[in-house]
């Protein structure tokens, strides 16, 4: 996800100087090249419940000396302040989670996003794309209701090559805005 990687966060709406939130971060596939496409002006939140995957992504930005990158060991709650990311990253993690507990997700994303933040979601394995866990029989247009009923409304949906895992997959991102 070096130059692909920023590439592919520039495309879907990332900017220099930008304050972000990678919301299920995991190893960094998408943390990285964030902090690279936002920039030394730019904010990297990094959220994951794992503590562990989260060390190691600690290591990477040491190893590499990346300042602009603040982990977060949390679950469903954002300790942040409202109205504060211009974006949020919820790339392959909704999966894991029930009705209830993403809907609490996204009225948490809600608040922390500023007005007509974005919302970047790539809501991997639902009925149509590798079925899994809790979105294992919803369809895209199951979950953009979900999501609109949030609070935010869809602007577009964009087909892209992207990273899942270790591997190149094609897949589907829903940009929402918050209103």
């Amino acid at each position: 996800m070096e130059s692909d990687g920023q590439k592919f966060l520039k495309q879907i709406g990332l900017a220099k100087g930008q304050v972000i939130l990678d919301f299920g971060a995991g190893e960094g596939h998408y943390t990285i090249p964030a902090s690279k496409t936002v920039g030394k002006n730019g904010k990297v939140y990094a959220l994951d419940k794992d503590s562990g995957i989260l060390d190691q992504l600690k290591r990477v930005i040491k190893k590499y000396g990346i300042t602009n990158i603040e982990l977060i060991h949390e679950n469903l709650k954002i300790p942040l302040e409202s109205d504060l990311l211009d974006a949020v990253l919820c790339y392959d993690v909704i999966h894991y989670e029930n009705k209830k507990k993403r809907i609490a997700v996204y009225k948490e994303i809600y608040r922390v996003l500023k007005k007509e933040g974005l919302f970047s979601v790539y809501p991997k394995h639902h009925k149509k794309d590798y079925p899994l866990d809790n979105l294992a029989n919803m369809d895209l247009k199951d979950i953009i209701k979900e999501i609109e009923q949030s609070g935010f409304l869809l602007k577009e949906e964009i087909f892209k090559t992207l990273l899942h895992d270790d591997y190149y997959n094609d897949g589907i991102i829903l940009n929402f805005r918050r209103y």
